[in-house]
């Protein structure tokens, strides 16, 4: 069977089923075989994996993923690619395609189901619009997991392996760092996709950390923290912690857990590593 990731191609399977773009689900699919080979390479997939592949579109990288994994969980949000995947994929007996919108599927479910509740690969070509929660929601619902490599606009690319003091650093930020280990394996041109998004994009790929590099006293508490401290940037710490009605904390209290850190009144979120919010939440953090 011929693969599906050229143009020419492509083309050919949107013509066969008359299929039309859906902008609301940020559709663009990738028509470079380099760029495919070079994802589900640095994915590192094997016969032992379950790969979770999230907006698999018209199946191009699917079929990768399917001949390198010993099964494919696709989850596909648009109906009208349901018969196309039905067809492109038709050769592949460890496939399964679920017609969902991956922020309401229980993932944890699924991968008990599907893997033994063992580690899942995820490998997903996002769409741009909601890649923060998507990546978010596998975090923190600690799904099993042992990668996750993704195409992603190439800003949050930059965004999620950034350091403090920079203008992209925040939230998004530190939750890769805590709970994974970024790598940016590529960046990929407007040019390889069907049709042409308006910016660059870059393949990212996450190595989930066996444990958090800081340990904290509550987790939830902690990223809290970090939302409220990057809710409004211009504001300090203090006043972005107090003002912030789920952290439950007054004034006094921030600057006194920042005078035991040794830290001044006027300090900003975006200067804090992940340790010295681990810290600064453990000592706000009331039982």
């Amino acid at each position: 069977m011929a693969y599906l990731g050229n143009p020419g191609r492509t083309v050919e399977v949107l013509q066969k089923y008359n299929f039309s773009f859906q902008k609301k689900f940020g559709q663009n699919f990738l028509i470079d075989e380099h760029i495919l080979e070079k994802i589900v390479d640095s994915a590192c997939i094997t016969k032992d994996d379950c790969v979770l592949e999230i907006g698999p579109g018209i199946g191009t990288m699917t079929q990768y993923l399917a001949e390198r994994a010993g099964s494919v969980i696709a989850v596909e949000i648009d109906k009208a690619l349901i018969p196309v995947l039905a067809d492109t994929l038709s050769e592949y007996d460890n496939v399964t395609v679920l017609n969902e919108d991956i922020l309401k599927v229980d993932i944890p479910a699924l991968v008990r189901e599907k893997n033994n509740n063992r580690p899942i690969k995820v490998v997903a070509n996002l769409p741009y619009y909601i890649t923060t929660p998507i990546v978010m929601g596998l975090f923190e619902s600690h799904v099993p997991l042992d990668s996750i490599t993704i195409m992603v606009q190439k800003e949050v690319a930059e965004r999620m392996q950034v350091g403090p003091g920079t203008k992209d650093y925040g939230a998004l930020s530190l939750a890769v760092a805590y709970y994974s280990k970024a790598e940016v394996v590529t960046i990929v041109s407007p040019n390889c996709f069907i049709p042409k998004p308006n910016v660059a994009s870059a393949v990212i790929r996450l190595q989930v950390h066996r444990e958090p590099p800081v340990k904290v006293k509550n987790e939830g508490f902690l990223f809290d923290v970090i939302r409220a401290s990057f809710r409004q940037r211009r504001k300090t710490l203090v006043n972005g912690l107090s003002n912030a009605p789920e952290l439950k904390v007054t004034k006094e209290e921030v600057v006194q857990a920042l005078l035991a850190m040794d830290k001044p009144e006027t300090v900003r979120g975006e200067t804090f590593t992940l340790e010295e919010f681990a810290r600064l939440s453990d000592i706000l953090w009331k039982e």
